[in-house]
């Protein structure tokens, strides 16, 4: 399965508070202008889209503001149910987007401090009107368990509110992004369980745990770029001799067109999810997969039956090597 989003870009985000009014040039029947807000208001939305996953920043814009009458903003926060990870803030600056399209940053307080479960920004402007963004990164403590947030502001006139997002639910998916692997011995043994790459002075250590042979050969032309399994027939591994212990059987499967956001990092809005490697069948898949190429992909599932994974060529070079991009889930 595969999970299409369209991408939205927000900036500055007041368009729900009562007190902006937009009005046309046409008359519409029946349209009132909207009474405008007499105290402090605020709004949410959740920027991110796709899975949350660990390590990975979720971002938030939260809106604020009141009647110049009421006097000013002096503070926001947002308390998580779950503290975040080293990373997480809530930006000082509010933004507002120019002529070409472009959100501009405008300060409008102190940077923002980390406590326990409470991130906050102190104002340090005179200003009604606000729109901070929140990127709250995911942390290990949060794995597979659903996240909430409040945020909450606060003006001059003692006025408090408060605005509750979630749960959200944290995948159980592992990420790495952008590695390198390389032809004969160099850089060109896989291990799913480790989510890591070992050359031919390192794989002795750790050759229970290969799952795959990266190679390339020019002939024959249908060849290339190859993942392969340790246990593939030796066709599949043209002078590649293993060292003692790498001889797993991994099921492999290619596929083209799936460029996953987290992994592909450009806007197609494709997202791999756990549903995703709990429904895929790879019982019947081969163990090798050849004739890959730039953007090309691979599932896989380790022979301990511990582990599917989604593996993406960011790129391929023809002289033997590519950048790699891995999406891993816990079958166990």
């Amino acid at each position: 399965m595969r999970h299409k989003f369209q991408f939205l870009n927000y900036s500055i985000f007041l368009v729900s508070f009562s007190f902006i009014i937009f009005t046309s040039c046409k008359k519409e029947e029946g349209y009132a202008i909207p009474d405008p807000a007499t105290q402090l208001s605020n709004d949410c939305i959740k920027r991110t889209l796709g899975p949350n996953i660990v390590s990975l920043p979720i971002e938030f814009a939260y809106a604020m503001a009141l009647p110049k009458s009421k006097g000013k903003i002096v503070s926001a926060q947002v308390e998580a149910s779950i503290a975040g990870a080293t990373g997480t803030y809530l930006e000082n600056n509010s933004y507002y987007t120019n002529a070409s399209g472009v959100d501009v940053p405008v300060r409008v307080g102190s940077p923002s401090v980390n406590k326990d479960n409470l991130t906050s920004v102190a104002f340090n402007v005179d200003t009604n009107a606000a729109t901070l963004r929140y990127f709250y990164v995911v942390p290990e403590e949060a794995r597979g368990k659903a996240v909430s947030f409040t945020f909450s502001a606060s003006s001059s006139d003692g006025a408090t509110v408060s605005y509750k997002m979630g749960p959200y639910t944290i995948s159980k998916m592992d990420i790495k992004r952008t590695f390198r692997v390389s032809n004969n011995n160099d850089s060109s043994y896989i291990s799913i369980a480790d989510m890591a790459v070992y050359n031919k002075n390192t794989v002795a250590a750790n050759a229970g745990k290969i799952d795959l042979i990266y190679l390339y050969r020019a002939t024959p032309a249908a060849f290339t770029h190859a993942f392969v399994s340790p246990a593939a027939d030796a066709q599949y591994l043209p002078g590649i001799t293993l060292p003692a212990g790498v001889n797993r059987n991994t099921k492999i499967r290619k596929v083209f067109n799936l460029q996953d956001f987290n992994l592909a990092r450009i806007n197609v809005g494709v997202f791999i999810d756990d549903q995703d490697f709990q429904e895929i069948n790879l019982s019947d898949e081969p163990n090798y997969a050849i004739g890959l190429k730039a953007e090309a992909g691979t599932w896989v599932e380790t022979a301990d039956g511990k582990y599917r994974a989604y593996i993406f060529l960011n790129s391929v070079n023809n002289n033997g090597s590519a950048v790699i991009s891995m999406l891993r889930y816990p079958l166990q």
